[in-house]
């Protein structure tokens, strides 16, 4: 998919989260949808680190059976990496696809939660703070319209993006 904001410029993977936040949050909520649905199929570095054990143990039990006992080795190795990430939630291999690009669960948790906050996801949610101002809710209710002034009709995308990200890692 290419992504790209209301100037044409594309969105891209590669540049900081507040950035592509702000790209895709003025790209409109088309573009914030199909970056989700990307999101949803990235792969994070610890789910690499299991699937690369996995497949160490169950490769190496495999081989173990056709050419011999001496690739037991490999689900030694897997069970160690397996041992070292359960007890450290960081292993060596983890760090190696950290490396090789792969970002980490909360950190993709963590762009999911903003854009759906950016899209306003969570606007029909219940709070449960009172209400600190009767008069904006009185305006809202007499006027039929929003609380908003004219001015502050839209936000600055810089602004909510960072306001985003603060409550994200809340």
């Amino acid at each position: 998919m290419n992504l790209r904001n209301s100037a044409g410029r594309p969105c891209n993977s590669q540049s900081t989260l507040e950035a592509r936040l702000a790209c895709l949050a003025d790209a409109g909520p088309q573009a914030i949808t199909d970056r989700l649905t990307q999101l949803e199929r990235e792969w994070s570095a610890g789910r690499m680190t299991k699937a690369a054990i996995g497949v160490l143990i169950v490769l190496g039990l495999g081989l173990t059976g056709l050419a011999g006992p001496w690739w037991l080795i490999l689900p030694a190795v897997g069970g160690f990496f397996l041992l070292q990430y359960l007890f450290s939630r960081q292993s060596w291999l983890g760090a190696t696809f950290r490396e090789m690009g792969f970002r980490s669960g909360a950190d993709i948790d963590q762009e999911k939660f903003a854009l759906r906050a950016l899209r306003g996801d969570f606007k029909a949610l219940p709070t449960v703070h009172e209400i600190e101002s009767q008069d904006d809710i009185s305006r809202f209710e007499g006027d039929g319209g929003t609380v908003l002034e004219p001015e502050e009709a839209k936000p600055d995308v810089r602004a909510a993006v960072k306001e985003v990200l603060h409550a994200a890692k809340a």
